[in-house]
């Protein structure tokens, strides 16, 4: 009698370390950090090889020879004369228009270039002054900035964030996926290092801000967010999201006074001490504030994806209204557009929605607020970053269209090459087998097919602004058309998050909010 043959069975399935992720559990924390940030870090590097705003383009070039200028100015002239126009510092090229701190780092960054190329910020002589040694000392100095502000304070959110399970307990295993969507943000990534800013250090000591309130370390949380109003004004998008979290805090806790009045001591000793050497006289702090509010450029700048711009093709703001007006009707709509944000977190202060309302009231900015240019998405994106795991699907949304709504400065800028590599490499990861967790959902054919328009729009412009000429007659109609697809966009994603935070469940869904209280 023959012998039953053995049914044959299918190759066994590879062990699941062979497929095995960095931030796939259980990797090793402290290593794979690193590992992560090194990437983070070698991209940076990439991208400041190519070209930056203004590179060859006399007489004003860019953003690169405003920041090389202001090392000049800082670097060579006393603090009193650093907001003044004299005749060492022509204010119509280049004046120094951000807080104090930003002036420091200036004047940190010049003598540091000082000691090693000293003809690239020498007084008058330096204007313009481009070579390749200047231009790695002047990247050298964004990278740096980067590791010692922005990389710690990803790390402190992301170690934050995970200790006290926002989001839900079931999130936890992905903190290095989003360390990776934090640290690997391609707008900050192109526009500090291939465009030229100092983006890093204010969003890193925001980002810092954050995470002190998440650990309960809120007085460390105010002494940082000053310090990023004070590096750059933009900060104060933030502003009502930290007041109206904060105060929600104080509200319920013991002694509510005296909670308020530990943390205003340490928001007014903070700017005193960055302001103390304009504090001698009213009319050098005034100087100093008439800088930073240059209301006289109109009430947004090229082809911004936000309601002024957006809505001047058929209302002309400019032409109907003077500044003072503007300035109260654009002051009004922020104020009503981030209300129920602040109203929620000072009513039921949560940590997650705290994250929430960041977003919502740095996007009220963003959409509403007077003199915004197209890099200002950076504010709102830095909080979409940090609810990547909560909204992954909003997040890469968001990203992708804050990424286009600047892709008319990067192909100005020549950093075309830069801007499919960083946003491939983005979503690489984003995409990756185990990584953007809860990113799946049931989604309707309706609801595809709706999404699906913007997006398919948004490829059509990528490609017809770079291959066809547009009429004579309307030669930014492409910037336009890019301008209206966006803020679409961001009007949605807006909504969307202020409806998400005020249905928010706090009380099941916010880890250790009595504790804080």
């Amino acid at each position: 009698m023959a012998k039953p043959r053995k049914p044959r069975t299918s190759a066994p399935d590879p062990p699941v370390s062979a497929a095995r992720l960095p931030w796939h559990p259980p990797a090793p924390p402290v290593p794979t950090a690193v590992l992560i940030s090194l990437a983070a870090l070698l991209v940076r590097v990439l991208v400041s090889v190519g070209p930056y705003s203004g590179q060859g383009a006399a007489p004003k070039f860019g953003d690169y020879e405003a920041q090389r200028h202001w090392m000049e100015l800082t670097l060579h002239l006393t603090p009193s004369d650093w907001y003044r126009n004299t005749s060492d510092n022509d204010l119509a090229y280049w004046g120094l228009d951000y807080p104090p701190l930003s002036a420091y780092q200036s004047l940190l960054h010049g003598r540091i270039i000082n000691a090693s190329l000293p003809e690239a910020v020498a007084l008058r002589s330096s204007r313009g002054y481009e070579s390749m040694e200047s231009k790695l000392l002047m990247r050298w100095t964004v990278l740096s900035s980067d590791l010692l502000v922005f990389f710690p304070a990803a790390l402190w959110f992301v170690w934050a964030y995970m200790k006290l399970g926002i989001g839900g307990e079931e999130r936890r295993e992905g903190w290095m996926w989003l360390l990776s969507m934090v640290l690997i943000s391609p707008c900050l990534v192109l526009i500090d290092h291939g465009h030229f800013q100092y983006n890093c250090i204010s969003l890193g000591l925001t980002l810092g801000a954050t995470a002190g309130v998440l650990s309960r370390n809120e007085l460390v949380a105010a002494a940082l967010f000053t310090l990023a109003i004070n590096h750059k004004q933009m900060s104060l998008y933030f502003a009502p999201a930290f007041f109206s979290h904060l105060l929600g805090k104080c509200l319920k806790r013991k002694y509510p006074i005296v909670e308020v009045t530990k943390l205003a001591f340490v928001v007014l000793g903070t700017f005193a001490l960055v302001w103390w050497p304009f504090l001698h006289s009213y009319e050098a702090a005034l100087q100093v504030i008439s800088r930073l509010a240059p209301f006289e450029r109109g009430i947004y700048e090229d082809y911004v994806a936000n309601f002024w711009c957006s809505t001047s093709v058929i209302i002309k703001w400019k032409k109907l209204f003077t500044i003072k007006p503007l300035k109260l009707m654009s002051l009004s709509a922020t104020i009503l557009a981030f209300l129920p944000s602040f109203v929620q977190q000072v009513k039921s202060p949560s940590n997650l929605g705290f994250l929430y309302s960041l977003m919502n009231s740095s996007f009220s900015f963003y959409l509403f607020s007077y003199q915004v240019h197209e890099k200002s998405i950076l504010l709102p994106l830095l909080p979409a970053s940090l609810l990547a795991l909560e909204e992954p699907q909003m997040y890469g949304w968001f990203v992708y269209f804050a990424l286009f709504s600047i892709y008319p400065l990067i192909c100005r800028d020549q950093l075309l090459l830069q801007y499919i590599a960083v946003l491939g490499l983005f979503f690489l990861i984003y995409y990756s087998p185990g990584g953007s967790y809860g990113k799946r959902s049931n989604m309707s054919c309706r609801a595809k097919l709706v999404l699906s328009l913007p997006l398919l729009c948004s490829l059509l412009l990528h490609i017809t602004y770079q291959q066809i000429e547009p009429p004579k007659r309307y030669p930014f109609l492409f910037d336009a058309l890019i301008m209206f697809v966006c803020f679409s966009q961001f009007v949605i994603l807006a909504l969307y998050t202020n409806y998400k935070q005020w249905m928010l469940d706090t009380h099941s869904r916010s880890i250790g909010v009595k504790k804080d209280l």
